[in-house]
Parts: structure tokens; sequence; C-alpha cells
């Protein structure tokens, strides 16, 4: 349980001095963050204001860790991750948090002082699959004197490390690990199933998903078959000794629900079905709920008629069995890499004076989902829409799709000539020429041989950086991006690939540009939206950064303020601020009024940060902390104030 104190700050004026007044509650003066967003439910909310409207502005780096990695490049320069991208946990005084190159450490969370690190080896199998070297986080499981840390690899094994020393668990599967390419029913190439994502557990279970390599859409010249990537089926594993307690197959076998939705016995092939991203629990209930990616193949699933459960849908498990509770699917037919990329708030709503266990998932497609927890139903109606059919032979693109009533979507959906770039007669009349060259048209437009132009893009709309949620406002805060993408296929006979595939999404290009180096899309190209979910209203929706300003006006063109910036961003919501963490010229934390959307202040960051910001206190100190950086350069950034 969290523990915290409130600490205020007020200058009074005594004799013609300023003095600083602090007051505090004594009784508690630590919180932990147990969780990779603090609680099952994924608030990222923290109960804290010791850094609050007034004192923000007073921030500063208190330590910065270099991560255990930057050596091991030095050593194995072959092997070099990207972006540092986990986010560490915090209990007892302890952060621990994960690398990209698979290693584990535990720091001292007023220091920064590393107690250990533990080295998983996941660089012995190469590169891992789809994303490369890339880790989010750990989970922490504690019974009597027993504290572990639980992590799964990017080369595919599920670790149990002792927390105080950093030693492996003996007991736990063999030496401490659980081979994860084994107990998924088919034969699954280490290179082409991987995880990245913190794990789930409630009581004794540990619950799993996985990365499955994208191959077949994005690697022309890799010759993969349907067959040959694994199923994104479910795991549950014990905690105490890495025994597969059950599996959900995200993609039904014979007699099972779903299973009809997968025509010409597709189901026995296909592969991916997938939760790459992170799960949200609630252990009252005794529920996981998960966020399932596409069927292979993304953007052509000719192979695969049918609607394809459990693809594209949130799923209700019981944690203990792995027995399905329900289930809602956002996307049928999916081939628009429209994968759900982030864990679903869990939320305790008041709507028309019903109090409502629901959860709200954010999608890529710009739709909130708000659904009951317990049983699956819509708390506002969604209903089924006609979208456009396919064009490309041998495919059949669902005749509806779900489009839900309220809250209304937070990102441009579609593409329309009123959307584009118009500080000009002459950038529109370009931009009308650009999209004129492809096909283009509502949301759920299918990929084409022309080429179409999707908004938002397969990489949303919202992404694996999530909402955050405020329970004592009910106020959802989410970071989206407006970044069009180009979804065209291509048949595989041209390209003389060995597949069951007859179309692959072209591999390049995957964007579309505006005219004259700007975007093709009218602004904010980044914003953070904030949505009641008692009523499904907005109460504000602001651009996230000044973005292209400078640029635009530089053409000639006024000043249109702030115009946001298409990247990816992460949010934490205290009881006073809603932070987001951004590049915009430079690094920065950035503090707003919750309320309002106001920046109110902007740290500057010593390196870029990439991970999703957590917020705890020690001895009556707050701290923040960001993974940061990448490649050799990878740091976490710890603030704090004076």
């Amino acid at each position: 349980m969290n523990k915290f104190y409130d600490f205020h700050r007020k200058a009074i004026p005594i004799l013609g001095f300023s003095v600083l007044i602090l007051s505090f509650n004594m009784a508690a003066q630590d919180y932990e963050w147990p969780h990779y967003a603090n609680g099952q439910g994924s608030s990222k909310y923290a109960d804290l204001d010791q850094i609050n409207r007034e004192t923000v502005s007073d921030l500063q780096v208190a330590w910065v860790w270099g991560s255990v990695d930057n050596a091991q490049i030095a050593q194995r320069p072959q092997f070099v991750p990207a972006g540092f991208k986990s986010t560490p946990i915090q209990i007892d005084g302890t952060l621990y948090i994960s690398t990209s190159l698979g290693n584990i450490a535990a720091l001292d969370a007023v220091t920064g002082e590393q107690k250990w690190a533990f080295d998983t080896g996941t660089w012995e199998h190469g590169r891992p699959a789809n994303m490369g070297f890339n880790h989010r986080g750990v989970g922490y499981w504690e019974e009597g004197s027993k504290k572990r840390i639980i992590m799964g690899t990017n080369n595919a094994f599920l670790w149990s490390i002792d927390a105080e020393t950093g030693l492996p668990d003996r007991s736990f599967g063999r030496e401490g690990k659980v081979d994860l390419t084994i107990g998924l029913e088919r034969e699954v190439n280490r290179s082409r199933y991987s995880i990245s994502a913190a794990p789930t557990i409630v009581n004794d279970t540990i619950i799993i998903g996985g990365i499955i390599q994208d191959s077949p859409m994005i690697g022309l010249e890799v010759p993969e078959k349907q067959t040959d990537m694994p199923p994104g089926h479910i795991r549950g594993f014990d905690i105490n000794t890495g025994e597969m307690k059950w599996l959900f197959h995200s993609i039904p076998q014979e007699g099972e629900v779903g299973n009809e939705t997968w025509e010409n016995d597709s189901w026995k092939v296909t592969g991916s079905t997938n939760v790459w991203t992170l799960m949200s629990a609630d252990p009252e209930l005794g529920y996981v709920y998960l966020p399932f990616g596409t069927a292979s193949n993304d953007f052509y699933g000719g192979q695969r008629l049918g609607d394809n459960l459990f693809a594209t849908s949130i799923v209700c498990l019981d944690a203990a069995t792995g027995e399905l509770v329900w289930y809602f699917q956002t996307s049928h037919h999916e081939i628009w890499d429209y994968d759900l990329p982030a864990a679903p708030n869990l939320v305790d709503i008041t709507v028309d004076g019903r109090e409502i266990k629901a959860l709200a998932q954010v999608s890529k497609q710009g739709f909130v989902y708000v659904l009951d927890r317990v049983t699956g139903e819509p708390v506002w109606p969604i209903e089924e829409r006609p979208v456009p059919a396919s064009t490309v032979l041998g495919e059949r693109a669902a005749a509806t799709q779900p489009f839900p009533t309220r809250p209304a979507a937070f990102e441009v959906q579609g593409v329309y000539e009123d959307d584009l770039i118009d500080f000009t007669p002459e950038l529109r009349e370009e931009a009308l020429a650009i999209i004129n060259q492809y096909v283009y048209g509502p949301l759920f437009t299918p990929p084409s041989l022309e080429g179409t132009v999707q908004i938002p893009g397969d990489g949303g709309g919202a992404e694996w950086t999530g909402a955050a949620y405020d329970p004592e406002t009910s106020m959802l805060y989410i970071p989206s991006w407006t970044r069009p993408a180009l979804t065209q296929v291509v048949s595989t006979e041209s390209l003389a690939l060995d597949t069951e595939f007859a179309y692959v999404k072209n591999s390049l290009p995957t964007t579309v540009n505006g005219p004259q180096g700007l975007p093709l899309m009218k602004p904010p190209y980044g914003r953070i939206s904030a949505i009641n979910l008692n009523t499904g209203d907005y109460e504000w929706v602001v651009p996230n950064g000044e973005g292209l300003r400078q640029a635009i006006i530089d053409k000639g063109i006024a000043d249109p303020g702030p115009v946001g910036r298409a990247t990816l961003v992460t949010v934490l919501v205290t009881k006073s601020l809603l932070f987001t963490v951004i590049i915009d010229g430079v690094p920065m934390l950035k503090a707003l009024d919750k309320a309002t959307g106001e920046t109110l202040a902007e740290v500057e960051l010593p390196a870029f940060p990439q991970g999703s910001p957590m917020t705890y206190m020690i001895d009556g100190k707050q701290y923040i902390s960001i993974a940061s950086g990448g490649g050799s350069s990878a740091s976490l950034v710890t603030l704090a104030l004076p």
C-alpha cells in the first residue's frame, strides 16, 4: 500500500522578509510506486503534491544513473539498443529497473547508488524480434521473506530474481528462468518471439504476452511464411515454481468461442494476435485485461477471412485460471495495424448517477472504448457503422466497424480535404496534389495497391505511452499525434517471396509528407486531451509543445501559435499537476495545470527522455525519475526540489 504525506509551501512576509513556511503531516513521509503504472489499473497517478505549481520550476537533477548497458555496448558493439524506455518501480527505498539489453538493476532511490545488477544474457541470441533491444520494466512480488523481481526478456525467457541479492531464484523454473518458446503448442523460433513489457502479477500468477516478429509485413527481403509466425497465446505461470498454470488461445481452437471467425481453417496457421504491450489487472475481481494486437499479416487478411477474434480485442480473463470472462473487439478483420497499444486504464466512474467499475481503452484509431470492466458492456452506446470495402483481390474487409458514440474521437480520423494544411492557398493546392496520388477517405479505408493515406497511421493516435487517469476527478489524459501513414500492399508474386500471403505491405514509403517540408494536415500535430469520464465530455485539448511553429513563421506565414510536436509523449498525473515528457527544441519535463492544460513550467532535462516518468517520496522528499537517452549513453535521470 502506498504511504504518503501532504506537504505545502507558502511564502509569507514577516518584517519585510519573505519567509518560507513548510507544513506537512509527519505521520506518513513515504510513497511507493510498486507497479509499472503505479497501480495495477494503470492510472499513472500519484497522490503527491510537494512538487506543485508553486515549486515545480525549482526542480533540479538530484542524481543520474548511467545504465550498465553503456559499458556492455563497448564490449559488444554489434548489439546497440535504441531508446532507453524502461520505467522503474520503487519499493522500500529501492528502485528496480530493466535495461534495453536485458539487465536488471537495483538502485538506492535517494542517491542513485547501484546496489546490484544482473545480466539475463539477452544478447546471447542475437537481435530480438521486431523492435530489437527494447524493454519497458519489471514486476515485483513479495510473500513473507520472499521478495522477487520478475522479468520477461527479449530472448524469450521469464526470470525470477531475489530482490535483495540480485541472484536468480533457483526454485523458479530451471535455475531461475523459464523458456517461453516452449508451451505455445507450435514450434517457436526464438528470433521471432520476444518480451518487452513489464509482467502482470495477480496474487500468485504471472501473466505474460509477447512480441511477434512483423517480417511478412515490413521486411520484404525476409521470406517468412504465415505458419512461421508464433501465435500470441497468453499464459499464466506460478510465481513460486515457474510452472505454466494455464494457456489462453488468442486464436481460438476448434470448439472454442470465436473459432468460427477464422474462415477456411485459417486459425490453424495464422500467427500473432498477441499482447505486446502492457496489461491491467483488478486483484479484487481477480481479473486481468488484455489489449490484443493484429493477426498476421497486418495489412492483408485474404488468408484469414472473417472477424478474427481475439485480434484487436479487449479480453478479460480470470487471472487464476485463464478462463474467458468477456471480450470486446475494437476492429473487425484488422488490416490497418491498429493494435491496441497500451494497457486499459481501470476507472471507477459515476455516469447518470450510476457507479460503474469501468475501463477506458485508448486506441491507435483515436477512440476511447469505455466498458464496464465486470461485464464488458459499453458504458455509452457503441454503434456498428458501414465502412469502405477493399479493392485488393482476395481481401474482404469487414462491412462495419464499432464506433463509440461517447467520448468523441481524440484524434483526426480519415483524410478529408477540409483537414489539409491551408496556411496559404498555394500550400493547400500542393497538399491536394499530394493526396490525389493516392486513395483516401474515412476511417477504416482499407490498404490498396495504389497506396492509401491512413489517418491515424499505424503508429497512432495513441501509442504504447498510453493515458493517465486521475481517480479524484475522473479525468483521463491522453497524449496523441497526427501522423499520416501510407498503406500500400504489393503482390508477393512480384517480389518472388516464398509465402502463402498473396499480398504484403510495401516497405517504403511508410509516411506521407506535406508540401514544402511541412506536414500534410492542419495542426495540432501532437496534442494532450483531457476527458471527464463521468460525462464523456472533453474538458480541454492543447497542442503538445511548440512543434514546427518557427519553421512555419520562417516561411512568411503568420504566427500560428503552438502547433504541437508529432512525437510519442509520456504522461504522469499527481494531486496538482499533469506532467508530460517531450523534446521540443530541447528535452524537457513539462508541468501542466491539469484542470486547464495551461503550461506552468518547463524543466530542461540533461538527456532525451524515452520512458514514462514515475514519482515517489522518501523521508518527506518527492522525486521524479525518467529513463533517458539510448545507445551507449542511456541514463536514469531523477529530479527533486533543492
